[in-house]
């Protein structure tokens, strides 16, 4: 277990590289899976970010399942990650 001196200390995660493109390709097959299904992939992202609430996500092309794999935090440093490097 952790010593009362190792919670003192912040620590940083990094995603590996095969993590990074798991996100993108995450990312990228649960915004076609909305967008097939006609909803506004944009919207339902950022709903399901915001509020954690897997239901934003449809389960057509099991998108649902897929974009649970990942933690939203791993989902917002990968989508604030693409944007910036895009600048």
């Amino acid at each position: 277990m952790f010593e009362d001196r190792d919670r003192d200390h912040t620590m940083m995660y990094r995603m590996k590289p095969e993590e990074e493109v798991a996100a993108r390709e995450i990312l990228s097959r649960v915004y076609r899976a909305l967008k097939e299904k006609g909803y506004n992939p944009i919207d339902q992202l950022v709903g399901y970010l915001l509020s954690g609430d897997p239901v934003y996500i449809t389960s057509h092309q099991n998108a649902r399942s897929l974009i649970r794999k990942l933690e939203r935090d791993e989902l917002l440093e990968e989508l604030v990650r693409s944007y910036l490097e895009k600048l």
